[in-house]
């Protein structure tokens, strides 16, 4: 217990908070990596991933591409880009993207699939161009799915780009193995509490985002759906009984 309180101690202390070697500068890096990351991996992913969801060809490939990179060990490829690029912001930089690409390719192309294809075979029906089709039609009913995989590539980059400071490129992992090799566990504490508090900040934002992306059309389906039906018993029509007979 005294080591959170020391934990929450080094946190609150002026002299770790301020200047280009605080807590709050650590910070703004980590979250440079995170978004950085997952911008350039959504621009690589959201593409490819609709389409294989509208062509409905590549998929298993592209499941295996996704299942490839989710087994690659961070540390490790950091540190095999490292060698090759050196110390700096470039390395963790193009290792955070490998890991935002799949969840976000896995996203997209679902978001996509999970279109009912009655949907998508009445809007060629009322003369909608292909290219209608996806930007009226799929983009927008899947983009939960997407919105879902982007927040899986968010919460996965930010939680690993602690590693950064392993090779000398910043964010808050700089406290995390400053602390562990020099013993201050209060530092180590501290900075692992600021990147839980990051990242179940950018969970709730982007839980509540996913949710307000869901077309309303779906939204009330769904209420309809899930309405309760009336308790009160409905006439029985039968064939009257005569008596004697």
């Amino acid at each position: 217990m005294n080591f959170v309180v020391e934990g929450f101690g080094w946190i609150f202390d002026p002299a770790n908070i301020g200047g280009p070697q605080g807590w709050i500068a650590r910070l703004l890096e980590q979250l440079s990596y995170t978004f950085g990351a997952v911008a350039i991996g959504a621009v690589i992913a959201i593409p490819l991933g609709y389409l294989v969801g509208h062509t409905g060809r590549g998929r298993d490939i592209a499941v295996s591409l996704s299942g490839g990179l989710r087994a690659l060990p961070s540390l490790g490829v950091l540190i095999l880009i490292g060698l090759g690029l050196g110390i700096g912001f470039k390395a963790p930089l193009i290792t955070f993207v490998i890991l935002a690409i799949p969840p976000i390719l896995a996203g997209a192309y679902s978001g996509f699939e999970a279109v009912d294809r009655k949907t998508i075979d009445a809007a060629r029906a009322v003369g909608m161009t292909e290219w209608q089709v996806i930007t009226q039609v799929e983009v927008p009913l899947g983009l939960p799915l997407l919105i879902g995989g982007i927040r899986s590539g968010v919460l996965q980059v930010v939680a690993t780009a602690t590693l950064a400071g392993y090779i000398s490129g910043g964010a808050l992992g700089v406290f995390i193995f400053e602390g562990t090799s020099t013993r201050n566990y209060a530092e180590t504490l501290g900075a692992s509490i600021l990147v839980t508090a990051l990242a179940l900040a950018l969970e709730g934002i982007f839980a509540l985002v996913q949710r307000l992306v869901v077309p309303r059309g779906v939204v009330a389906k769904e209420a309809t759906d899930l309405r309760p039906r009336s308790s009160r018993p409905q006439p029985v029509m039968g064939i009257p009984i005569h008596e004697g007979k």
